[in-house]
């Protein structure tokens, strides 16, 4: 007789008694979780954390005496296996962002925890990121007053494509008067910097001036990775910096927008580890939430043969689709 694979063991932290009702009763009834322990206030939460050891976290922010987000921080020291998802009223870039740096893998916003909360869970103990709206294209409840987000992603037949799709994405950037980062390995760098250079643009110049960057793909990911792991505290270190400084260079007057190409490294697919692919995609969709990125994702069609699950969430993560 096959051994039952055993229950995920689960803290849940929320002051508001209905929706820690809820909670309770939700994750009871799914088959493969149980509820452990119970807390209302941010110390409690974490001396809780110390005693069970949990799998999971499910964490409010808005928490009495302490923060959700402080009890996050003390929570990930004292239980250092146990993932963190919060789920809070609370919703915005900055919030998301600091929940994310703190070690979180996830974050539902309450008027989506119907739909979400499962979904969220299953993400997160699969060891990928979940943000609520993020699929849709949305950001939760909060609006922007600038223009709408870009977030695009190009399947290519080959290199020849794929250095096509970068040069004239970056092209129409500069055009715009946007400063244009391209993130892609060594030899496609080159040809989209030799290619501008035949549209009449000074690449030189370009980049001395700071309107034009170009990254090693496979640089920036090692920057971002801790113990081999793509860690979002350092990526949001490295694209925030990144971006910010992107921005002083371009040379629109109201909100300068900045434009990103980037290839996903060839790296990632060649270890196997396709769930990075994924984490990536995530991390660069809540940046792009600040409203001040426009960013193309290419892939190499090659890369993603046989694997369709992958290939149709990342198809999911983006705005718009093309493929050539």
């Amino acid at each position: 007789m096959p051994q039952r694979e055993p229950a995920v063991r689960i803290l849940i932290v929320e002051d508001y008694e209905p929706f820690l009702r809820y909670f309770r009763s939700t994750l009871e009834q799914r088959g493969g979780f149980q509820v452990v322990g119970e807390a209302s206030v941010g110390l409690e939460a974490i001396q809780k954390a110390k005693e069970l050891q949990p799998d999971l976290i499910v964490l409010g922010i808005g928490l009495p005496k302490l923060s959700g987000l402080e009890a996050a921080k003390e929570a990930r020291r004292l239980a250092p296996f146990a993932k963190i998802l919060f789920v809070s009223q609370e919703f915005s870039f900055d919030i998301v962002e600091a929940a994310l740096r703190l070690g979180a893998s996830g974050y539902v916003h309450k008027s989506r925890v119907q739909s979400d909360l499962l979904s969220a869970i299953e993400s997160v103990l699969r060891g990928k990121y979940f943000v609520s709206g993020m699929v849709r294209g949305e950001f939760g409840d909060t609006t922007f007053n600038q223009d709408a987000i870009r977030h695009e992603v190009k399947f290519c037949s080959d290199d020849a494509v794929c250095i096509q799709s970068l040069t004239d994405f970056t092209d129409s950037t500069l055009k715009a008067g946007k400063t244009a980062i391209v993130i892609a390995p060594d030899s496609h760098r080159s040809a989209v910097l030799q290619v501008l250079s035949t549209r009449k643009w000074d690449v030189d110049s370009a980049i001395q001036r700071g309107i034009l960057r170009p990254l090693d793909v496979t640089e920036r990911l090692s920057a971002s990775m801790l113990n081999e792991t793509l860690d979002s505290a350092f990526f949001f270190d490295i694209a925030g910096d990144l971006i910010e400084e992107a921005a002083k260079a371009a040379q629109r007057e109201q909100t300068p927008r900045v434009g990103v190409c980037r290839e996903c490294p060839p790296t990632v697919f060649e270890n196997g580890d396709l769930g990075q692919v994924l984490r990536l995609e995530q991390l660069w969709g809540l940046v792009a939430h600040t409203s001040v990125l426009d960013l193309l994702c290419v892939y190499s069609s090659a890369n993603l043969e046989n694997h369709e699950n992958v290939f149709e969430r990342i198809r999911a993560e983006h705005s718009a689709i093309y493929s050539a």
